[in-house]
């Protein structure tokens, strides 16, 4: 028997999307943006008790406060690092 971990959605956004009150995303998910290009990936919200992810949540506090004018959580990483760190968290 075998079971499934859950896993991050990249999705294709485009910008005029964000004033759009018909922005999917999935119970149980959260809408993230990360990097220069703001690239959109909904999360597993069971990652926002993990302590990597808490490292993301604090850099995002610092450099944005608690104002995040997409619609979702802008964190300030690059996008293979975020990648990396939630590749990690899906093999736990």
């Amino acid at each position: 028997m075998g079971f499934r971990l859950p896993s991050i959605r990249k999705t294709s956004f485009a910008a005029n999307q964000v004033s759009s009150k018909v922005v999917d995303v999935p119970k149980g998910y959260l809408a993230v943006y990360i990097g220069e290009k703001r690239k959109r990936f909904l999360i597993p919200v069971s990652y926002l008790n993990q302590p990597s992810f808490l490292d993301l949540l604090s850099q995002a506090e610092k450099e944005f406060g608690y104002d995040h004018p997409m619609g979702g959580l802008t964190i300030p990483c690059r996008e293979d690092l975020f990648l990396d760190i939630i590749s990690s968290l899906n093999k736990c």
